[in-house]
């Protein structure tokens, strides 16, 4: 099975607090670690884990950050075609409380391949699934070039600039930047999968079908969160490239966004081939 991610990579730095310090206050971390993450790297590592193999469009800064974040995937199993930026790599800053929940600050701006760019487009060619969380509208067209395309609600305005339909549109119900209105849009998305945490999730289909999906329970010593959504969409990228009906690949997904929450950062958890 081939499979890409066309998307972003922030080096994150995590530390394990006893709570979310207020205005004015000072929180210190009882653990601390860092490593390449972000929306487009999370997701790539977990198809990779699913697939065997994934291959990463991105672009990182000419820096030492990019390098580290460039080796740092290959490593964790990824073809890395990623552009090197005069700028420096976007960083961010999540705190993580005993509850697993994660707060995120971003620190510079997000660095996204250009279908412009020097990078083997030419893989994804009837890739089976491809997932896309940046990148101008060149490299949406690019990946529309897949079987299956999925793309996070959060580019919503960059995907309807490059005017081409995913198969599948997936975000956060809670997450305000992730808000889809389907009935501004010319066309309606063949699946649209909102996820609510614990809770787990709503979808819907272009047919008129309606329905819920169920949370899977965390097991084990819970983690943290930082890296369940991406997980979830990478476990439904590879579940729909499988060719999985939606309801199945709405529960494997949720498996993944779980098992990533089972594990400390975004890796540690995710699930692998011998856990299907």
């Amino acid at each position: 099975m081939r499979v890409a991610v066309v998307g972003h990579v922030e080096w994150v730095w995590f530390g394990s607090v006893d709570r979310i310090p207020g205005p004015g206050e000072i929180a210190h971390a009882t653990d601390d670690w860092e490593e390449p993450a972000g929306g487009g790297a999370v997701a790539a590592v977990q198809l990779a884990k699913l697939a065997g193999e994934c291959d990463l469009f991105a672009a990182l800064g000419d820096d030492e950050i990019g390098l580290r974040a460039r080796e740092e995937l290959t490593d964790l199993g990824l073809e890395v075609h990623a552009e090197s930026r005069e700028d420096r790599t976007r960083r961010a800053l999540t705190l993580v409380d005993p509850a697993g929940e994660r707060t995120i600050t971003t620190l510079g701006h997000r660095l996204q391949a250009s279908g412009g760019d020097p990078l083997p487009w030419e893989r994804l060619e009837g890739a089976d699934a491809v997932y896309v969380t940046a990148g101008d509208a060149d490299a949406f067209r690019f990946a529309r070039r897949a079987r299956v395309m999925v793309v996070t609600t959060r580019v919503l305005e960059e995907l309807l600039d490059a005017d081409v339909v995913p198969d599948a549109l997936v975000g956060s119900a809670g997450d305000p930047a992730e808000h889809v209105d389907v009935e501004v849009l010319e066309w309606r998305p063949p699946l649209l999968v909102l996820t609510e945490g614990r809770s787990g999730g709503r979808f819907e289909t272009s047919s008129g079908e309606t329905g819920r999906f169920k949370a899977v329970e965390v097991r084990g010593l819970a983690g943290d969160a930082y890296g369940a959504g991406d997980s979830f969409a990478g476990g439904l990228t590879y579940a729909l490239g499988m060719g999985w009906e939606v309801d199945q690949a709405l529960e494997f997904a949720a498996r993944c966004g779980a098992a990533c929450a089972s594990g400390r950062g975004p890796y540690a958890g995710q699930l692998g081939a011998t856990d299907l």
